[in-house]
């Protein structure tokens, strides 16, 4: 992710129930859903055979495969006023038959009364890298 930061220190997911909007591509056919899906670390499914579990598991409309995605909670990383506007990689994903193809950041603003001044994330751009 990359980002400009007005007047903010660090910004990062706060809770389980944070959500990372995605949009993911079957691995096995290439369908891509137009809707928005998301995982968050509160959502926790086991997968088939007792092979562990996933942040979501779902099944290809297309293709019918049995496909999941995992965040990989220790790889959550904020992102901080030293990374402003350069891209620093904030989460990882196990991605089993499912690819991300797009994210969904949005720019916050707001007025912070102690230090009477505005702040904001905005521009916030994305990249996937697979590892």
């Amino acid at each position: 992710m990359g980002a400009t930061l007005e007047n903010v220190t660090n910004v990062r997911p706060m809770g389980e129930d944070f959500r990372w909007f995605l949009k993911l591509k079957c691995g096995n056919c290439g369908e891509i859903p137009d809707k928005w899906q998301y995982v968050t670390l509160m959502e926790n499914v086991p997968l088939k055979g007792g092979r562990g579990s996933a942040s979501m598991v779902q099944k290809c409309k297309l293709c019918a495969r049995e496909n999941s995605i995992d965040i990989l909670r220790e790889t959550i990383t904020p992102y901080n006023a030293a990374d402003n506007e350069t891209f620093k990689t904030m989460v990882q994903f196990e991605c089993r038959g499912l690819e991300p193809v797009d994210f969904q950041p949005q720019d916050w603003t707001d007025y912070d009364e102690k230090a009477k001044e505005s702040v904001g994330v905005y521009e916030v751009t994305h990249r996937f890298i697979k590892c």
